[in-house]
C-alpha cells in the first residue's frame, strides 16, 4: 500500500459514508482512479466492511461489563467454550488471551438485572468455564475510532 491508500484508508474510517467523489477530492484523486483503490482495498481483504455506530443507550444496551473468564485450558474445551460464544448476542467482543484470565468479553445489555441473568443462565453455563469475573464499566473514557493509520511512514 502506498500513501494514497493509507489516506483513503485513513478518511474510510473517519466517515464510511463519504461519497467516491469527495473521498477523491480528499485524497488528490479522480473519481475513477479513487474507486478502483477502493475496490482493490476491499477486495484485498483490507477494508472488511462498512457499519453504523449505534448508541447503545437507543437500542437497550446501555449497561456494559468486561468479564474475565477462566475456561480448562486443553484443546476441545476451549474450541467448545469459542463456539459457544458465538450464540451469546450480549457478548459483543470476545478475546483469548496469553496467561490468566484466558478470555476477556465486552458484554452489553441493559442493566443489571439482565447481566445477572445472564451471568448465572449463560455465562457461567458455558463448556469449561472454571471462573467468571465481572468488571461494571463506570464511565467509557476513549471510544473506538478504527485502526491508527499513519500516511507519513509511507
Amino acid at each position: 500500500m502506498d500513501r494514497i491508500d493509507l489516506h483513503i484508508l485513513r478518511e474510510l474510517q473517519d466517515d464510511g459514508r463519504l461519497s467516491n467523489q469527495e473521498l477523491a477530492q480528499r485524497v488528490g484523486l479522480s473519481p475513477s482512479p479513487c474507486l478502483r483503490r477502493v475496490r482493490q482495498l476491499e477486495q484485498d481483504g483490507v477494508i472488511q466492511g462498512y457499519r453504523a455506530i449505534i448508541d447503545p443507550e437507543a437500542v437497550g444496551r446501555g449497561f456494559e461489563v468486561l468479564v474475565s473468564v477462566e475456561v480448562r485450558r486443553d484443546r476441545e474445551t476451549v474450541e467448545a467454550f469459542e463456539e459457544a460464544l458465538q450464540d451469546v448476542p450480549d457478548v459483543i467482543e470476545a478475546y483469548r488471551l496469553f496467561g490468566s484470565p484466558g478470555c476477556l468479553l465486552r458484554i452489553a445489555v441493559a442493566d443489571l438485572a439482565a447481566y445477572e441473568r445472564l451471568w448465572i443462565e449463560r455465562l457461567t453455563t458455558l463448556a469449561g468455564v472454571t471462573e467468571v469475573n465481572s468488571q461494571i464499566i463506570m464511565k467509557r473514557i476513549k471510544e473506538p475510532k478504527g485502526m491508527p493509520v499513519d500516511v507519513r511512514g509511507a
